[in-house]
């Protein structure tokens, strides 16, 4: 999700369409958020570790 997000703010910046800007820093915050919750050892999503 995080390198999803890079590449969609990255295209959104590109193309100077702003709802893929934003769309991709909502999916960089969910991924980050993601990935914190998983190394600090709570299960997402039934999962004890997120990738």
């Amino acid at each position: 999700m995080i390198i999803a997000g890079i590449i969609l703010m990255i295209a959104g910046f590109l193309t100077g369409i702003t709802i893929l800007w934003t769309i991709g820093i909502i999916v960089l915050i969910v991924g980050l958020v993601l990935m914190l919750m998983g190394r600090m050892g709570h299960a997402v999503g039934g999962r004890h570790h997120y990738y």
